[in-house]
């Protein structure tokens, strides 16, 4: 849903973040020690505001507009809740790969979209629920472990 919405209307409704959110935090409650989740939950929030930072003062200096102008508020709701989804290194290698995933998936397809701005949130939620599928099916191991 938050692929077509973003991909569509460039808004996702709102109510879907805490549902996604929830889901992940659960399903990454289960597969692994209770004491381990919050420290890891904290690790991801850290790499989550390290990386909003960094967007936020690239659009300050470099770019000379606010940051609403370059980064969604979809796209940073959806990033809080993915903070969420996995163990750190799990996060931090399926994040980076999931906006390299976005950034191609982007330039393969802005000639077909009518609007110029990324639509982020759509393609994120697109690779992390194709890796959640992957590893249901049994393709992909581990994705809690590491």
């Amino acid at each position: 849903m938050v692929l077509i919405q973003d991909i569509k209307d460039r808004q996702v409704y709102w109510f879907l973040f805490p549902i996604i959110g929830l889901c992940s935090g659960v399903l990454l409650y289960q597969n692994m020690l209770p004491a381990l989740f919050y420290i890891t939950i904290f690790i991801n929030f850290i790499f989550i505001a390290i990386l909003v930072a960094v967007v936020f003062l690239y659009s300050k200096i470099k770019l000379k507009t606010s940051i609403s102008n370059t980064f969604g508020l979809g796209d940073g709701l959806l990033f809080l809740v993915l903070a969420f989804s996995f163990s750190s290194i799990s996060f931090l290698i399926l994040f980076v790969f999931g906006l390299i995933f976005s950034l191609t998936l982007h330039l393969l397809l802005k000639r077909k979209l009518k609007q110029i701005t990324v639509p982020l949130a759509g393609y994120l939620s697109l690779f992390f629920a194709v890796t959640y599928i992957s590893y249901w099916l049994g393709i992909l191991k581990s994705i809690y472990i590491i």
